[in-house]
């Protein structure tokens, strides 16, 4: 590394939601979601080359197959960097974090770039909605109170605020109010960071910034009331972190991907 490189800031890529299945012609909503991320991951190398971190933030698989995950943990290979996965309400979460570990993604938390990153488990067996057990949410608590110095990143799968999407509000994170109230007790929290909703979302509350990311698949229509898609191309979320706590990032779409959207689904 050379002595500018040490300035710069940490570089991370959100990838979410690629809903991947254990055949190579898997579709959701007629778009091949192999190809779909194929098509992000080439974006995301074209245009701002490599990352010092991937964060996969859940429904990594469509069907919980083990082949999607080590499909998914080989073209991650592509970076030259370590990787952190996240369950999200597709994913069966013994399987995907037994894989993750065979790729050394399964860290639950982790110090980088005087950045620390906290990732969270808000998937619920057979349910679409999300929740922090008790566990969970001890380990959050725990977690920030160790490394009250570094500004810190939390990753989760489902939205902990009000999207403004009637349809999303029931499957979003029920247990938002305790993870609330542990976020606001250390000041140190910066960004907290989701998937799920397969659009791009960027608020602020108390001081932290809240980022949620297109799906490197299928797109939801931001606002609907009822489930609704729009034919808009996959993307990821670019994330520059300065040791100081500064913050700067976009999002980016792979918009060479062409692909045949079913926009008359009723769900997904």
């Amino acid at each position: 590394m050379t002595h500018s490189d040490s300035k710069r800031p940490l570089r991370v890529l959100q990838l979410t939601d690629p809903h991947l299945t254990a055949q190579s012609n898997g579709v959701l909503l007629g778009v091949n979601t192999r190809d779909s991320l194929a098509a992000v991951i080439a974006e995301a190398l074209k245009v701002h080359g490599q990352p010092d971190l991937v964060l996969a933030t859940g429904d990594i698989s469509q069907d919980a197959s083990e082949e999607a995950y080590r499909y998914f943990g080989e073209q991650l290979k592509a970076f030259e960097c370590p990787s952190l996965w996240i369950a999200g309400n597709h994913d069966d979460t013994p399987l995907m974090s037994s894989i993750a570990a065979e790729y050394q993604a399964d860290q639950r938390q982790r110090v980088q770039g005087g950045w620390h990153f906290v990732m969270l488990d808000s998937s619920v067996h057979g349910k679409v909605f999300g929740e922090l057990s008790d566990e969970e949410l001890a380990h959050l608590d725990q977690t920030l109170s160790e490394k009250p110095e570094l500004p810190t990143m939390v990753c989760l799968h489902h939205h902990p605020v009000d999207i403004g999407s009637d349809w999303m509000e029931k499957i979003g994170l029920k247990t938002r109010e305790a993870f609330w109230r542990i976020i606001d007790k250390h000041p140190q929290v910066k960004v907290v960071l989701w998937g799920h909703i397969h659009q791009e979302l960027h608020q602020q509350r108390n001081g932290v910034q809240l980022l949620a990311t297109p799906s490197t698949c299928i797109q939801f229509t931001a606002g609907a009331s009822d489930f609704s898609v729009e034919p808009r191309a996959p993307g990821y979320r670019w994330i520059e972190l300065d040791p100081s706590g500064n913050v700067s990032t976009e999002v980016r779409r792979a918009t060479q991907f062409k692909f045949e959207l079913d926009e008359s689904s009723s769900g997904y």
